[in-house]
């Protein structure tokens, strides 16, 4: 991730986004935001609560549920907002968003300027049919078919703490198998070098 802090640079991608004259409207401190192919956007994990608008490049949105299972959610080009539902309700702690190739977004703080956000009616209007064409897109979704090799592989990246699973029989509980089924994915996924075995019952994603 890379920031921008050149005004020229942050005023011509303003210019000639979609959305110009209500972002003018705003007195926020603007920058613009670089990241790589792969890279997450958003996630549970990062602490600062910002505001974009996808300028150039593609995203992907998904959810992740505790046992695993992906389901994707919307995808992203130009002119798609991400951090609309988090100036109202507290951060999803299963919603991730990935760059799927070189990506620049125009980006503010929520928190630093929410009182100011929410008393601007243009704005607001953009993010309520924003959040309206999301929950419409929602309602339609279906869990991402996914075997159990790949479920403990998203459940060890997205659940937990330092990508290291703790305990087979809590971990189990929570991916819906048995413990002996879960014991033999970890078996085959250090075999094939996907993950490294630290400790009883305690494993690390490589």
């Amino acid at each position: 991730m890379k920031r921008i802090y050149d005004k020229k640079k942050i005023e011509a991608c303003i210019a000639g986004s979609k959305y110009h004259a209500v972002l003018d409207s705003l007195d926020v401190d603007f920058c613009l935001i670089e990241y790589e192919k792969g890279e997450l956007v958003s996630s549970p994990f990062q602490n600062e609560t910002l505001f974009q608008i996808v300028e150039q490049g593609s995203i992907n949105i998904y959810f992740i549920r505790d046992d695993g299972t992906r389901y994707s959610l919307s995808n992203g080009t130009a002119d798609y907002f991400l951090g609309d539902m988090d100036i109202f309700y507290p951060k999803s702690n299963n919603i991730y968003a990935e760059a799927v190739e070189s990506l620049t977004c125009i980006s503010f703080s929520v928190e630093k300027h929410r009182e100011m956000l929410l008393s601007n009616n243009k704005f607001l209007e953009l993010i309520c049919n924003s959040l309206s064409v999301k929950m419409g897109t929602m309602t339609t979704i279906e869990a991402a078919p996914a075997s159990l090799t790949e479920r403990v592989m998203s459940y060890m990246k997205y659940k937990c703490d330092n990508e290291t699973l703790k305990g087979i029989e809590q971990a189990a509980f929570h991916l819906h198998c048995s413990a002996r089924q879960l014991q033999r994915i970890l078996n085959q996924s250090e075999t094939a070098g996907l993950v490294k075995k630290l400790g009883k019952g305690t494993y690390r994603l490589m």
